[in-house]
């Protein structure tokens, strides 16, 4: 969540990452359209979003299991998805309301529902983990 914080602040506004994303995109094709770079650029910031909160979500279910065996043992549980999802998405208002009093930057609901997508998403691919994990078996190796 400090992560996120900061990324909300000045430093991670539109402007700031433009002068990374787009030196790359350059140095990638040197003849991109302005257009088409920041299209690029609008398209890598928000995909930033869904990692993000697809992180936050993974780690509020590893917080809200009971013991770490349980986290390698059993599949994800519906109770602890809803609420690590909740944990998530509560964070991602919170974040654009932050956003909305940094002069730089702009807070707005379309954002909370990408960041609300990303830790569903997360979820999901912990979800199809586990029950992966469960269900394979593990190879044994026998030692003489």
């Amino acid at each position: 969540m400090g992560v996120i914080f900061t990324a909300s602040s000045d430093s991670g506004s539109s402007q700031h990452t433009s002068r990374i994303i787009g030196p790359i995109l350059q140095w990638l094709y040197p003849q991109i359209p302005q257009k088409e770079q920041d299209a690029i650029t609008f398209a890598v910031r928000k995909a930033a979003h869904v990692t993000e909160f697809a992180i936050l979500a993974y780690l509020a279910s590893r917080a809200l299991r009971r013991s770490a065996s349980d986290a390698v043992t059993s599949s994800l549980k519906f109770g602890t998805a809803a609420a690590a999802w909740s944990i998530a998405t509560a964070y991602a208002a919170s974040d654009e309301l932050h956003q909305a009093f940094v002069p730089t930057r702009t807070g707005c609901w379309q954002d909370v529902l990408i960041d609300s997508t990303g830790a569903a998403f997360g979820l999901g691919l912990l979800w199809l983990w586990t029950i992966a994990r469960i269900r394979v078996p593990k190879c044994v190796v026998k030692s003489e």
